[in-house]
């Protein structure tokens, strides 16, 4: 039997990460070491509060049903932590649980989009902005992100003709890969251009509690307007170490929400209660956790962009997320290349930043994910291998 696939999955070929993930498993058959900083996953534990709520939660039979929605626990954990993270009043039917950004992300585009509307997403940037609109026959244009302009969007000398076709624009500080933050005064130049040229903003939220140097994490929706144009995205994956539970908040425009809760009730029956539970815990607990979490990732990022510029390699200090932005040093011609030879000579495994669009070749991202005398250890090995000099 001659089995046929879509026409779509020509497009969906072996990540790089997967490509990554088996230069690694043979350079660890071989007895080699590997120090992965190519994946954003923490390595830090859930509080055990955490744990324990879900548990509790796990062991009651009645817990094993169809959510098919949220619980009232959730969305007033949901609503009082807003307020008091943000200062953002949110209604009831301003918000709704996912699976996971990426799975909102990804299904948020079925609500919005038709085959041949317009989305603007970043470059560089996350490439799951791209497929929700894809997979429903969108047409993704990259907006560029360039260190002259901070890596914001330059809204002022916005293409005027492709902003009045664009259905939605996705947008997200802390920024992944770039590891950059936004000011103040941008966010309401954003919604001041959302709103001249009709366009939906989606903003991903993943990385407010993890931000250096005394920033405060900020939310979209705290400025002013903000709910008429657009919808935040913010999770519990990397803020409360909950990565494998899957589950985020979509919170602003209530017509978004409205649609995209419709959207999701023809596909799915609600989070796993337990896991509820455990987001209520996370939400209404101590929140001591985060303000550690988020020193020893500071403490991480000084230990490996100061330690590389101390051997000759320019690399700025992140300003939020888990991440680094690194430029890849002289003598290479692009950056697969170099993460190929980087993990070769010294075992350090990081992304290209080609896997981010076009605008991210030339860098590497590191992800801090490994403590401290890790990040000393990678830096002496990084010196040791004389790869700084680009002789291959």
């Amino acid at each position: 039997m001659e089995i046929k696939f879509a026409g779509r999955m020509d497009s969906f070929q072996p990540g790089i990460f997967n490509v990554l993930d088996d230069r690694k498993n043979d350079r660890l058959a071989q007895g080699r070491p590997v120090y992965n900083l190519s994946i954003g996953t923490p390595d830090f534990l859930p509080e055990p509060h955490i744990v324990e709520a879900l548990a509790q939660a796990a062991s009651d039979p009645k817990n094993y049903r169809y959510s098919l929605g949220e619980t009232p626990e959730l969305v007033k954990a949901v609503r009082n932590w807003y307020d008091w993270r943000y200062g953002v009043p949110l209604e009831a039917d301003e918000l709704m649980a996912i699976y996971g950004s990426q799975e909102g992300l990804t299904h948020i585009g079925w609500t919005l989009c038709n085959p041949g509307d317009i989305v603007l997403v970043p470059d560089p940037g996350y490439p799951i902005f791209e497929l929700g609109p894809y997979l429903c026959g969108g047409k993704c244009v990259h907006y560029p992100l360039l260190a002259e302009n901070g890596y914001l969007p330059d809204l002022e000398h916005f293409d005027e003709d492709l902003a009045e076709k664009a259905r939605f624009m996705v947008v997200s500080y802390p920024a992944n890969p770039l590891g950059v933050t936004a000011p103040d005064e941008f966010y309401p130049r954003l919604i001041a251009f959302a709103k001249t040229h009709n366009i939906l903003i989606i903003h991903d939220n993943a990385y407010s509690d993890i931000i250096f140097d005394g920033r405060a994490g900020k939310s979209f929706l705290a400025f002013e307007g903000s709910k008429e144009v657009g919808v935040e995205f913010n999770s519990l994956s990397k803020t409360y170490n909950l990565t494998g539970a899957r589950i985020s908040f979509v919170v602003g425009s209530k017509e978004v929400i409205g649609a995209f809760k419709c959207l999701r009730s023809q596909i799915d029956y609600g989070i796993f209660l337990p896991v509820q539970a455990a987001a209520v815990a996370a939400l209404n607990g101590p929140q001591d956790s985060v303000a550690r979490n988020r020193e020893e990732y500071q403490a991480r990022r000084d230990a490996l962009c100061g330690g590389l510029r101390s051997i000759g390699w320019d690399v700025p200090d992140s300003e939020g997320s888990m991440f680094v932005w690194a430029p890849v040093p002289e003598g290479f011609d692009n950056s697969v290349d170099f993460c190929f030879e980087l993990l070769e000579r010294t075992g350090l495994l990081c992304t290209p930043g080609s896997a981010f669009g076009p605008l991210g070749e030339g860098h590497v991202r590191f992800a801090l994910v490994r403590p401290v005398p890790m990040m000393d250890e990678i830096v002496s090995a990084v010196k040791a291998s004389g790869i700084l000099g680009g002789c291959l």
